[in-house]
């Protein structure tokens, strides 16, 4: 999808819509061998960055041996489902455990994509952490676009929401990840996703980033998901409270979205932040906005940001609205698809706020 042709959001809605039960489709994945994949920067790169965003997606073989990180391929079994991922573990990876991030696309998009496109493995061979980008399959949604929208994918025991749960365990297990800093974070359908696992599994993840993405139970079928995508007015169900009676833990949330975003009305971003306080047991009376911030990179967007946090004065989430942006990743790389090269970036904002939590250990 181009993100800024006028009629994308009326093509690529409507098929993303249709799932697996609906299309028949069938896909067959393998498994690739794991290769390290070594490099470093031989040449300068542009804002003293050391890899190219395509570069560290790929594992280019073509760069010099400074750096092991490593790019590797993978599956993954959820019931009747396989799952492809990809793994990136940086270069300065060694005995302690480091945080992980799970990466969720957006329609149309697999990791290599995604991955170019958010340049987050530029970000995590700085900052060193692991990042997971899981695949949707074009036997599941024909246009690989996460199902959000299904009730069965809205709860902790079924569906997309419980099998990239499963699998953000089974990858931390494999690869020694600090327990208390697993963060999810997805782009559009993958944001929308990424808000179901926060709101189904708070245990899970310490902290969650939604980038033109939709709030939680705003639809349950395809019609309803369309239109809450062109008018932002779906209304938010939440799940019911635990019969014990207990309150979940609520997920700190950093929202980006576009405020010229044809694709995600930007009254979803705003949804998205009532639905945090919600959770957080406030309401838009009693939330404090501690700070709010304007700023324009040079040769960027313009963007208000808002920093919010409890009556405690406990940090509980950023909301930032990039002015002029549309349904693309603010900041991002022209490797990618669905994304705009003009900052703020979202990716080092968004790593910058995972740093601030840490959350239970017990995956």
């Amino acid at each position: 999808m181009n993100p800024f042709h006028p009629f994308a959001w009326a093509h690529d809605s409507f098929w993303s819509f249709f799932p697996r039960e609906f299309t028949g489709l069938t896909t067959q994945f393998v498994d690739n061998a794991e290769t390290p994949v070594a490099g470093s920067a031989t040449q300068s790169k542009p804002e003293n960055e050391a890899h190219s965003a395509d570069e560290l997606s790929r594992g280019d073989t073509s760069i010099a041996q400074e750096s092991a990180h490593r790019w590797l391929s993978k599956s993954f079994e959820h019931g009747n489902e396989t799952y492809r991922y990809k793994v990136y573990i940086p270069g300065s990876h060694d005995t302690q455990p480091l945080p992980m991030i799970v990466m969720l696309h957006g329609a149309q998009q697999d990791s290599d994509d995604f991955a170019s496109g958010t340049g987050m493995n530029i970000v995590a061979e700085e900052m060193g952490f692991i990042v997971v980008y899981p695949e949707q399959s074009e036997s599941s949604n024909p246009l690989r676009c996460w199902n959000w929208f299904l009730p069965a994918n809205q709860t902790r025991e079924s569906g997309e929401a419980a099998a990239i749960a499963a699998l953000t365990r089974e990858v931390a297990a494999t690869y020694d990840v600090d327990r208390a800093r697993v963060y999810v974070a997805g782009m559009s359908a993958g944001g929308a996703l990424a808000v179901n696992l926060a709101v189904t599994h708070p245990e899970l993840y310490a902290a969650a980033a939604i980038h033109s993405g939709l709030a939680f139970g705003v639809a349950d079928e395809q019609l309803a998901a369309l239109c809450a995508m062109n008018d932002g007015r779906g209304k938010v169900r939440l799940p019911r409270t635990s019969s014990d009676g207990l309150k979940a833990r609520a997920v700190p949330l950093i929202v980006f979205h576009g405020d010229a975003d044809d694709t995600v009305h930007p009254r979803n971003g705003e949804q998205i932040v009532s639905m945090s306080q919600l959770l957080h047991g406030i309401s838009d009376e009693t939330v404090t906005c501690s700070s709010t911030y304007t700023g324009h990179e040079e040769g960027g967007h313009a963007y208000t940001r808002q920093v919010f946090h409890d009556r405690d004065g406990v940090l509980i989430g950023e909301q930032w609205v990039v002015h002029g942006l549309g349904h693309a990743w603010s900041g991002g790389y022209p490797d990618g698809t669905h994304t705009d090269i003009r900052g703020p970036r979202a990716s080092r904002e968004i790593a910058r706020f995972f740093g601030q939590f840490a959350g239970e250990r017990n995956l």
